[in-house]
């Protein structure tokens, strides 16, 4: 835990930069983690109305809402969103409306009971077995290989298997994690595989994070 003071105001954030008590956030925190998401000037109306869809998302399902769900129900495309948050939705828009990604999983995970600890054995695949995080996340992304892939893809909404499409961006993650210790953001994994939004969307229909990165292996920090 780490503690941030801003204009009289301390609040306890996790080593990435995000709140850890949802209800602790206010637009104080907002508007000072939005020069650590290099915002250039004042939050906007249009910042504001992304950051409170958030909030109000969690507040009412206690689930970070999906990037595709957030850009639809402001009316943003991929770009849009881009000009607003330049460090990606999940480091830029949730981070700023004090909510992660990793929220998602709060009633789900819960019902495992006490016994379940993150890093705990995953699931045994043929002889292998997975490490995996209370989320489903790979623990150590060296361990990934294409069956851990497919596993996952039958866990989600994936029906049809994984397309060659599918395996361009897996392999687009992990080549960039490779190079970059560092999960690229949506844009850029957008970018680089010349696809737009609803494209991503219909591939990994859970999600750019809890879809695409976490069937690559990889969690976002």
């Amino acid at each position: 835990m780490i503690l941030l003071s801003t204009k009289g105001r301390v609040y306890s954030i996790d080593p990435e930069g995000f709140l850890l008590d949802y209800d602790r956030w206010d637009e104080n925190f907002a508007e000072r983690m939005a020069t650590e998401a290099k915002i250039l000037g004042p939050l906007t109306q249009e910042h504001w109305k992304v950051i409170r869809f958030i909030r109000e998302r969690f507040k009412h399902d206690r689930a970070c809402p999906l990037v595709y769900e957030t850009c639809k129900a402001n009316g943003l495309h991929l770009k849009d969103l881009k000009t607003l948050f330049p460090t990606g939705y999940l480091r830029g828009a949730c981070k700023i409306a004090g909510i992660t990604y990793k929220e998602r999983f709060v009633d789900y995970y819960g019902e495992k009971g006490p016994g379940f600890r993150a890093g705990e054995t995953g699931p045994q695949l043929g002889e292998k077995v997975y490490r995996m995080n209370v989320r489903g996340f790979l623990v150590d992304p060296a361990e990934w290989d294409e069956n851990f892939a497919l596993h996952k893809a039958h866990e989600t909404k994936m029906r049809g298997g994984l397309t060659d499409k599918h395996w361009k961006i897996i392999y687009f993650l992990r080549d960039y994690f490779k190079k970059n210790s560092l999960v690229p953001t949506i844009y850029e994994t957008c970018d680089g595989n010349q696809i737009e939004l609803d494209e991503l969307e219909t591939l990994f229909p859970d999600g750019y994070h809890r879809g695409a990165v976490k069937i690559a292996g990889l969690q976002a920090r």
